[in-house]
């Protein structure tokens, strides 16, 4: 999951962060705890190289950057955790942490 889905997860939210919420680079990582230089590798498509397509995910994960803008860092974990739970249930990820076997 570490080294697959969490750059997937991050990349969007990222991404959703400077499209959606109109924040820079550095305002992302900041939201995201990441450095600039990480966030410039997902938009880049340099790291999460796989493109999420459903639009009710997509549509899910700009609803997380807004929770991530307006909780901070008290969000990020369990938002990444609700994204990866979805893309599991609609089969777009095999992987899974340990935090989802519960």
């Amino acid at each position: 999951m570490m080294w697959s889905g969490l750059p997937v997860i991050r990349k969007e939210i990222a991404g959703s962060l400077i499209n959606d919420f109109g924040l820079s680079q550095k305002e992302a990582a900041e939201q995201l705890g990441i450095t600039p230089a990480a966030v410039c590798q997902y938009v880049s498509n340099k790291r999460g190289r796989v493109d999420i397509t459903d639009e009710s995910i997509l549509k899910e994960i700009k609803i997380s950057a807004g929770n991530i803008i307006e909780n901070e860092s008290d969000s990020i974990i369990s938002e990444t955790c609700r994204i990866c739970k979805l893309l599991r249930s609609n089969d777009q990820f095999s992987l899974f942490c340990q935090a989802c076997d519960e």
